[in-house]
């Protein structure tokens, strides 16, 4: 490749970057999940597009599909919030597991007596469309106020359910006969198993090293969390565990460990995730063939209707019978089964393993989730108010910074009032801090100063609060509580134990 050819495949990526955020833009505005702007973007400059551009490489987008993925659970487990999910977790567990199950086969009984694809190809479709996508579900159900449990086991089951769908897509697509029930479900539950505990364990690791080494750039922090991360996915592969599992369980570990500089941090994660989506869209989109589409528009309905309206509400109803979950938030699980580029990631599989009639299935996956998505993501709003499943607004949280001061055994926090913030009006000593922590200044309109204990603070205010090593936690949960509740949270009840950063 020459500099001039370089030089044109920069200019190329960068456009395609540029188009696909503005067209973030245009999905937020329409409640469209982003995932069909940038499969569009793909198309379009695709062969059958303005583009031409000639690409059918399935095993190449299949490596980059999984490169991608791993980025997004990362992303996604550094914002799931423990408090959220830890009540759920049970529930999105079967779901997860149990769910996937029903999923497969009544996806695949549908497939078979309704279109006439034999078992091998049905179990193939049930498995690669019962996965709801992280990408998909994280996209949208974040710009919806739902209830914290529904949001919590709708996050989990995403995060959790790649491992057993990959493992049954896998089997399903190898050469020779399927292996029996009894094996997959063996299979699956160790390497569920090894993944959950690599991953755990990998997190923990990282994330006490974060906190007791202080690197020398804060810039560092967010590139140490996310290899930790990439570490975990990388380390459960190689065990012969599920690496989704892991790095999904490590990402979510670290986000919850109150590490240094979390702000920059996440907003790092964030740009990698909307990165790593770009891509996987648009590779995607250039590897679909428009024109041989057409006679899979009608099966892939078909498919996509038994999926929705049958397979989907059958699995959560099945899975959390257990748990005595309400009507309505159960028909809004139901509809929430969001599919994404993961489905049509696992769709390659099939490609790349030579099995018969693997093209096919990969058109039907793909009109599929095209033509359910654009169903599914617009109408979740409307349906959360037709359930009155919606909540007002809530008090905005702080955002909190921390720097360690190694030397001093000490952290500085820098603490942002959002305009939602019930700290406006508080005064300094009202706060009530612990001892070993201060405010030491004020920054306002531009200008900072030093305040007074009767200096009362204002929304858009940042302040700089230094606490001692010993009750930095504290300080925070203090200052989250106060936040949310006011000067008089903690007699009220209000507390700050597992805010969010």
């Amino acid at each position: 490749m020459t500099v001039h050819h370089l030089n044109q495949l920069l200019l190329a990526c960068s456009l395609v970057l540029l188009s696909a955020v503005a067209a973030v833009r245009i999905s937020s505005r329409s409640g469209l999940p982003s995932l069909l702007v940038y499969l569009g973007i793909g198309v379009v400059i695709g062969q059958d597009g303005l583009g031409h551009v000639q690409f059918s490489n399935a095993e190449l987008t299949q490596i980059i599909g999984y490169a991608a993925l791993v980025v997004i659970l990362a992303e996604g487990g550094l914002g799931t919030k423990w408090k959220e999910i830890r009540p759920v977790l049970p529930a999105a567990s079967v779901l997860a597991l149990v769910g996937v199950a029903v999923s497969v086969g009544v996806t695949a009984s549908g497939a078979h007596y309704l279109i006439g694809l034999d078992w091998r190809q049905s179990l193939i479709i049930g498995a690669v469309v019962s996965s709801t996508d992280a990408a998909a579900v994280f996209s949208v159900l974040r710009r919806i106020p739902l209830p914290a449990r529904v949001t919590g086991t709708l996050e989990a089951e995403s995060g959790f359910n790649d491992a057993p769908v990959v493992i049954l897509v896998v089997a399903f697509s190898a050469a020779g006969p399927v292996a029996h029930w009894y094996v997959l479900v063996g299979e699956i539950a160790l390497e569920l198993a090894i993944g959950a505990a690599i991953g755990l364990a990998v997190g923990w690791l990282g994330s006490w090293g974060l906190k007791h080494v202080a690197l020398p750039a804060s810039g560092l922090y967010p590139i140490a969390v996310m290899a930790i991360s990439v570490t975990a996915y990388a380390t459960g592969a190689l065990a012969h565990g599920s690496g989704f599992l892991a790095v999904y369980l490590a990402s979510m570990t670290l986000g919850n460990a109150k590490l240094p500089h979390w702000p920059a941090t996440r907003g790092f994660a964030e740009g990698l995730g909307w990165i790593a989506q770009i891509g996987m869209f648009v590779l995607l989109g250039l590897l679909v063939t428009p024109h041989e589409l057409g006679d899979d528009v009608l099966p892939a309905l078909v498919i996509g209707l038994v999926l929705t309206m049958v397979a989907r509400p059958l699995s959560v109803v099945v899975s959390l019978l257990p748990f005595r979950v309400p009507w309505q938030e159960q028909t809004l699980m139901s509809w929430a089964g969001l599919r994404g580029a993961v489905p049509i990631i696992l769709a390659t599989i099939p490609m790349v393993n030579g099995v018969q009639g693997s093209r096919r299935i990969f058109n039907i996956v793909f009109v599929l989730v095209v033509a359910y998505t654009l169903l599914q993501g617009p109408t979740l709003p409307w349906l959360a108010r037709l359930l009155r499943l919606g909540k007002g607004p809530e008090a905005a949280d702080l955002g909190i910074e921390a720097a360690p001061l190694e030397r001093l055994r000490g952290h500085l926090l820098s603490v942002a009032i959002p305009e939602g913030s019930r700290m406006h009006g508080v005064e300094i000593n009202e706060l009530r801090l612990p001892a070993g922590s201060a405010v030491t200044l004020v920054v306002r309109g531009g200008e900072s100063f030093v305040p007074l204990p009767t200096t009362a603070l204002r929304r858009g205010d940042e302040l700089l609060v230094v606490a001692t090593d010993p009750v930095r936690e504290a300080a925070e949960r203090r200052l989250r509580a106060v936040g949310r509740g006011g000067k008089l949270a903690g007699w009220l009840g209000t507390s700050g134990n597992g805010g969010s950063r």
